[in-house]
């Protein structure tokens, strides 16, 4: 019992300072003038919300949200994906690995006159992490997820890792 209560105690010590890390890592690289989403409070929406997945298509295909859109960062078109979305009052939340690339790209949006832009934190990797489903291009279940590159891999902690 002893032994039990010590690894649950270092295991909650683990997500607790991975959450922290998290925090730091997306502190020093985004502005926060995006408001952040959780995964939990995403789960709760109903189907008015529009997911766009600011990675680039090749770690679309792999894997994305259910019902997510391409949108891409290195080629990211704000003609294109303002001409896709029919409301600018309408629920977007923008994703990609961790949280970087997509606070870009939903700052462009908030710059075009969408005023319901949110980054969901912790990107795909949190969504993953909290045992959530993802699909490939066949939008069939998988259990893969590009991880960008080695050195960002760390942060998927659930799922298969796919460079």
């Amino acid at each position: 019992m002893k032994n039990l209560l010590y690894t649950l105690l270092f295991l909650c010590s683990l997500t607790v300072s991975a959450q922290k890390s998290l925090k730091s890592l997306l502190k020093e690289h985004n502005t926060e003038n995006v408001p952040y989403i959780t995964v939990d409070e995403l789960k709760k929406e109903t189907s008015n919300v529009i997911l766009l997945d600011a990675r680039e298509p090749k770690e679309f295909k792999v894997s994305h949200i259910e019902n997510a859109q391409c949108v891409g960062y290195d080629h990211f078109d704000l003609d294109k994906t303002i001409s896709s979305l029919k409301n600018k009052d309408a629920k977007i939340i923008v994703y990609c690995s961790l949280g970087i690339r997509s606070e870009d790209v939903a700052e462009k949006l908030q710059k075009a006159g969408f005023s319901n832009v949110y980054n969901l934190y912790g990107g795909i990797f949190e969504w993953k992490n909290e045992g959530n489903k993802v699909v490939n291009r066949k939008n069939k279940s998988t259990e893969k997820v590009h991880t960008f590159n080695k050195d960002w891999s760390k942060w998927l902690l659930k799922g298969k890792k796919v460079y």
